[in-house]
């Protein structure tokens, strides 16, 4: 469990950031004529009623009467007209609003474009400015218009909606309510006519108003909400130190590591919470045991992690030396419900010397259930067990250089035996031993503590220049030098791996800084681009090309090392990333035969362009290059949002 109560320091925050903004009410249907408006204007009159200032902003009756009759005994504010390509339009006066300033505005139809010459170009970047401004704001939205949701509503009903709403906007939602109807009362109403007209509503009957089509709507809708409450219920749980979980909803979270066994956990929890009908994570718990994994090991994690997101999960990388620690902390602040974790790769012998993380997360996680997975492959053998380089990058010349620091020991203790006579000179390998920890980490060190006792029993301990000890005292304080020794190099080791790794944050943390002030000192999008490329090429190692719009297509805006070019298969990634508004190319699990991991620019529900750089084949970014990437990439979408607009 989590080693304090103290309220979630992020949740307060959170809380501290909205304090004087206005409330958001989303009414969120599945499809139209499901009476969001009437609902709307029912929760007006009531508010009406208890003496709140209310006023309808903009609310769109399509001609229904008996939502036309609610709009009577409420205030309603003109419209601005707007003058567009010879038509008159009508859209909300955002300034009229913001002048009257009443307790609660409500703004119809959220997802809704504005006309041209409008302060903004969606209605609801105009609910963001109200609420900034204080203004409550009950609003209207079917569930199709909800961005993350768009695929799937074209593939359930075959129509594509254009106007969408940012996820991120849903977040902010302080009330999420859904207006529901069941489908045969509402084909019902669109034959009688209170949903479109006549002409209008035979060909929505064809198209988009079809039974199972309404149905997996409904269902979309009611997820959508859910989602929300537990969201809401997450961050009040968080900033009122509430340990989880509450069982409202099951969350599955899948331990992973090096182990080959990995892959098929993330599977078994993937049919897991299919069966179940619930989201689920992926962790792994990132300490300093990963400085010391090989190269394949730590391809083996990225690839698990993106198998995680491939199959619907979310892949997340924690930082903790204690994996069940780390784990349990995690899932009681995220109420997870249920952990899956794999059966022990190790023998038991090496169970009882170095613990069980199993064991050790049956104590720490308190009411979160444990799925253990058999490590059995399917034909019965054993997977072997994922080993550690130590240390890193240079193994042969760590275990020569510890054992030369304990020979230099040896030769700076015979040397001062001699001439000064010194009582005790273990000191002297001590420090070896910690030079060696320092340096290469925790084997050499450990193969420096045994080899300097060894060298201090053979030349130091009488009798001399032989592996025996005439003094039982002699006895005691070797052991005792072996366990200092053994524990310090642990220690040191640890310190060196914890440094390496506040090291490798630091400069990720440098070079984001880095490029946001080259691109906050650039005036055009030229530079913009310049400034990214060379930054992402310098902290990456590889080419990398900024691609921008240019009428219908992508053209290279900006690349470094200058000149470098992609092929027509590469250009074709990057569009695909542009237009879909999703990472494509080497590692990303769409058109993985190019050598390039294609990035788009996403601002709001916009893609402005694509970040793109070359990845060495058979292997991909790493989870924290990806996110790395992905941070330069929006910093790069917000600068040349700027940039365009200035």
């Amino acid at each position: 469990m989590r080693a304090d109560h103290r309220p979630d320091p992020d949740a307060l925050l959170a809380a501290l950031c909205t304090a004087g903004r206005g409330r958001l009410k989303i009414l969120l249907g599945a499809a139209p004529g499901v009476g969001k408006t009437f609902a709307m204007l029912q929760a007006a009159h009531e508010l009406t009623e208890q003496g709140v200032d209310v006023v309808a902003a903009v609310v769109e009756t399509h001609g229904r009467a008996e939502t036309q009759a609610l709009l009577g005994g409420l205030e309603v504010l003109p419209r601005a007209a707007v003058d567009y390509h010879g038509a008159r339009l009508s859209e909300m006066d955002l300034n009229a609003v913001l002048a009257r300033a009443p307790r609660v505005a409500l703004v119809d139809e959220l997802a809704h474009t504005n006309a041209p010459g409008c302060r903004h170009l969606k209605r609801y970047l105009d609910v963001e400015e109200l609420l900034a401004a204080g203004i409550d704001v009950i609003t209207t939205v079917n569930v199709q218009h909800v961005e993350s949701l768009n695929d799937a509503v074209a593939q359930i009903t075959g129509v594509r909606v254009q106007e969408t709403v940012p996820d991120r906007f849903f977040a902010q939602a302080d009330e999420l309510e859904v207006i529901d109807l069941p489908t045969d009362d509402l084909l019902r109403r669109l034959e009688e006519g209170k949903v479109y007209l006549p002409d209008t509503a035979a060909l929505a009957a064809r198209r988009f108003f079809r039974p199972g089509n309404l149905t997996a709507l409904r269902e979309l809708a009611l997820r959508q909400a859910a989602d929300r409450v537990g969201d809401q219920m997450r961050s009040y749980m968080q900033a009122h130190a509430i340990d989880g979980p509450w069982p409202t909803r099951e969350l599955l979270l899948v331990c992973v590591s090096p182990s080959p066994l990995s892959p098929r956990l993330v599977r078994t929890t993937c049919r897991l919470a299919g069966a179940r009908r619930c989201p689920w994570i992926a962790v792994y718990v990132k300490g300093s045991r990963h400085l010391h994994l090989t190269e394949a090991d730590r391809d083996r994690v990225a690839q698990t992690l993106r198998l995680a997101e491939e199959l619907g999960g979310d892949a997340v990388s924690i930082a903790g030396e204690n994996v069940a620690d780390a784990v349990a902390d995690y899932a009681a602040r995220h109420n997870v419900t249920e952990i899956v974790v794999g059966k022990s790769l190790r023998g038991r012998w090496a169970e009882l010397m170095g613990g069980s993380i199993i064991n050790d997360l049956i104590r720490a996680i308190g009411t979160i259930d444990i799925y253990v997975v058999n490590s059995d492959t399917p034909t019965g053998g054993r997977v072997p067990a994922a080993r550690s380089a130590s240390p890193p990058g240079a193994p042969a010349r760590a275990w020569w250089a510890s054992i030369a620091a304990v020979a230099v020991a040896g030769l700076v203790g015979a040397a001062l035996g001699r001439s000064l006579a010194l009582p005790n000179l273990s000191m002297l390998f001590l420090v070896a031993v910690l030079y060696s920890a320092t340096t290469w980490g925790l084997w050499p060190a450990i193969c420096a503590a045994v080899l300097s006792l060894l060298v201090y029993d053979f030349f130091f301990v009488e009798p001399f220049y032989r592996f025996t000890v005439a003094n039982p005292q002699d006895v005691l304080a070797l052991c005792i030098y072996l366990l200092v020794a053994v524990f310090a190099s642990r220690l040191t080791a640890k310190t060196r791996d914890q440094a390496e790794i506040a090291a490798r944050r630091e400069s990720q943390t440098s070079a984001l800084l880095a490029l946001s002030r080259r691109v906050a000192a650039a005036g055009t999008r030229a530079e913009v681009a310049d400034a990214v490329a060379r930054e992402a090429a310098d902290c990456f190692g590889s080419p990398v090309a900024l691609l921008l719009p240019d009428g219908a297509g992508l053209r290279p805006d900006a690349s470094w090392p200058a000149g470098t070019s992609l092929t027509d298969a590469e250009l074709a990634a990057a569009s695909y990333a542009w237009q879909h508004r999703e990472p494509a190319g080497q590692g990303s699990g769409t058109l993985t035969g190019v050598a390039w991991y294609c990035l788009p620019l996403l601002v709001g529900d916009r893609s402005l362009g694509v970040l793109a750089t070359r990845v060495n084949a058979g292997r991909p970014l790493s989870p924290s290059q990806r996110r790395l990437l992905q941070g330069f990439a929006d910093l790069a979408g917000a600068a040349i949002e700027r940039a365009g607009a200035s």
